[in-house]
């Protein structure tokens, strides 16, 4: 095996062909029916559900197990889809270990939830796959148009919801497809088989979308130019910039960003041609760290290191997230943080300093170590790329109140870009969903 052009001690092809397959296969089979039904009859539909409450879209998640224990997956599908119309890839993605299974009455009494996120996919995926007609129908024409700014969960919400209202929605993506984070930005083993685009066709049969891809805000379309040619905006683009590491020599060959890794995994042909260091060490604490490690793992790194600066009570990955690290063969390292990246031009390692929490405060010990590395992945968050003119800013995010309200007549804003969000699918489903009620009550 030889090395790859670009840095030492990265090279494609570390694993024998078949491994690849084995290894980025689906994290979690899906239910049977059998399955479905002995996992829907663990439910006691409880009339003040919690579950409910812990879900950020409100799917009434007793009643679409009802359906499913009484053998109606396509009735509890459209339970699903009324609330979340992308609950097929929440199914997925998801962290139902910190929200509805969590607060399951089950996992309380038993330390072993209905397994909601498994029994949603086994509904979603019983009518995507059945070549059915789309469950839900446009209202008559309204004559109204919106523009939709970003092709991800927000947007893909907001667009579907406003559809159904009768109104005709363009969305514009820089991308080359759309989707957002669900196409670019999540492990390949949570959604195989181009489950986002599938997603994103079988949603658009409601009629009334279109999709513009290589238009970006700012540069191919301009915000003025938008509120000038449609009734309505809804902006949805998430967060396209990188945080900077600021540790020295971080502009060292070797060093990436975890989102821009996994995509090009995600969007790549042939994993066995995708270069992997053989010592990785990841920065940061969340999914998007998790995800970039443990796929650092599934393409043939042999030490990959997770280098999270608070403790692990603190750590956004949940602990279902941290033990499938660890199962994964990927160390962590807590209550440190990188003061340097190491080398003569590529990366040899990255040095870092112990952390203590001085109250609110983080502060580094004095006591610093090596881990050795010839591939970093920044996995430390990102930020707003370019400021629409006349929109207020928020801690980094679109400044916005009730469902999506910029401020500014006739614009609405939802999903990471906006304040107030959790950077997660669901919740920017929510927000889609509930700035597109908004949008449509304006619009009448």
């Amino acid at each position: 095996m030889t090395n790859s052009p670009f840095t030492p001690g990265i090279a494609p092809g570390r694993l024998q062909p078949g491994a690849y397959d084995a290894n980025f296969d689906d994290l979690h089979a899906p239910l049977d029916g059998h399955e479905a039904q002995v996992a829907a009859d663990r439910c006691y539909f409880c009339h003040d559900a919690p579950c409910i409450t812990a879900c950020p879209t409100d799917i009434d998640i007793p009643l679409f197990i009802r359906q499913i224990a009484t053998g109606t997956p396509e009735a509890a599908a459209r339970t699903i889809f009324e609330q979340n119309i992308l609950g097929g890839m929440c199914a997925r993605v998801c962290p139902t270990e910190t929200l509805c299974e969590e607060a399951c009455v089950r996992e309380a009494a038993e330390g072993k939830p209905v397994l909601i996120g498994q029994l949603q996919r086994f509904a979603t995926d019983t009518v995507m796959a059945s070549g059915a007609e789309h469950p839900f129908t446009r209202a008559a024409p309204t004559g109204k148009t919106v523009a939709v700014v970003g092709a991800g969960p927000a947007g893909l919400a907001c667009a579907h919801r406003l559809a159904m209202h009768g109104h005709d929605v363009v969305i514009h993506d820089a991308r080359p497809k759309g989707g957002g984070l669900n196409e670019y930005g999540i492990a390949a083993y949570k959604t195989v088989n181009a489950f986002a685009q599938a997603e994103i066709d079988w949603l658009m049969e409601i009629g009334g979308i279109t999709l513009e891809t290589g238009k970006a805000l700012g540069a191919d379309v301009t915000l003025d130019s938008l509120t000038k040619g449609f009734d309505a905006v809804f902006l949805g683009m998430g967060l396209a910039g990188v945080n900077a590491l600021r540790a020295e020599g971080e502009d060292k060959d070797g060093v990436l960003d975890a989102v821009g890794f996994i995509s090009d995994l995600r969007q790549a042909s042939d994993l066995a041609g995708l270069p992997i260091g053989r010592n990785v060490v990841v920065i940061g604490g969340g999914m998007t760290a998790v995800d970039a490690a443990v796929q650092s793992r599934l393409l043939g790194a042999e030490m990959v290191t997770i280098l999270y600066r608070r403790g692990p009570d603190a750590m956004p990955a949940s602990q279902y997230e941290q033990d499938l690290a660890a199962s994964k063969g990927v160390r962590i390292v807590f209550n440190a943080m990188p003061v340097a990246v190491l080398g003569n031009g590529s990366v040899t390692g990255v040095r870092a300093e112990y952390t203590r929490a001085e109250g609110k405060s983080l502060v580094g010990t004095g006591e610093t170590f090596d881990i050795p590395a010839d591939q970093v992945l920044k996995a430390i968050g990102q930020t707003l790329e370019g400021t629409p003119d006349g929109l207020q800013i928020e801690g980094g995010k679109i400044a916005v109140t009730g469902p999506g309200q910029t401020g500014v007549a006739g614009i609405w804003a939802g999903g990471d870009c906006a304040s107030g969000g959790e950077d997660l699918t669901v919740t920017a489903v929510a927000e889609g969903r509930d700035a597109a009620e908004d949008i449509h009550k304006a619009l009448s």
